[in-house]
């Protein structure tokens, strides 16, 4: 009867750790607190302001105070980094419509009404970037409202509305003026002196990535359903 009894506390504090752990791992692969990990990583601290498209894996992180911005998709995976001064505008689009957009230098075309969509919410941002222009967040899509956490196409809306707002505030801001960088007196070369060889121009701009190994996404959209 002993044996029996200890079996069974075995098993329960078993069960225990095994559900604690499930848990943990299910906390440590949400989504969001992924891509916000990545932000964070990128930016050096919490990015202000931020937003998440849940479900779709997406997310944009700003830090105001050292001009800088951030994109991440593939649920934190991948990232871009920006400066803020790279940022031109950016636009909402409601199915397959700009109903407003804020660039620099434009006045701002604010949202006229806030009808339902059928199928899109999208913010588009627009970077002074020639290999990577731009990049989507959808706040919403059909079939959203089925999946816990996710926005439905009203609050979707009024999400983008204040975001468009935000960024009008964002982009009217004085673009920052970088440093000076103390150049040293170099000696003038003589007359037998080969010339400098041409500088090299600057490595192109690259996507990090990936962030993570794959066996940490292997199960996470079982896990988070």
């Amino acid at each position: 009867m002993d044996e029996v009894a200890r079996l069974l506390t075995l098993l329960a504090l078993l069960g225990g750790a095994l559900t604690l752990l499930g848990g943990v791992c299910v906390w440590r692969l949400d989504e969001t607190r992924r891509i916000r990990r990545t932000l964070i990583q990128a930016l050096g601290g919490a990015p202000q302001p931020l937003l998440v498209a849940r479900g779709h894996g997406v997310g944009i992180g700003f830090d105001l105070s050292r001009n800088l911005v951030v994109v991440t998709w593939d649920r934190g995976g991948w990232r871009l980094t920006y400066r803020l001064d790279e940022l031109m505008g950016v636009e909402l689009i409601v199915d397959r419509q700009v109903v407003a957009r804020a660039f620099r230098g434009e006045p701002r075309r604010a949202l006229d009404q806030l009808a339902d969509a059928e199928e899109r919410v999208r913010l588009r941002f627009v970077f002074d970037d020639p290999e990577h222009p731009d990049f989507e967040i959808d706040l919403w899509e059909p079939g959203d409202e089925l999946r816990r956490g996710r926005l439905d196409a009203h609050e979707a809306l009024h999400e983008a509305n204040r975001w468009m707002a935000r960024m009008d505030s964002i982009l009217r801001r004085p673009a920052p003026r970088p440093a000076p960088v103390p150049v040293a007196a170099a000696p003038l070369p003589t007359p037998a002196e080969p010339p400098s060889p041409p500088r090299a121009s600057p490595a192109a701009r690259e996507p990090v990535g990936p962030l993570f190994g794959d066996d940490a996404f292997d199960d996470d959209e079982d896990a988070l359903r």
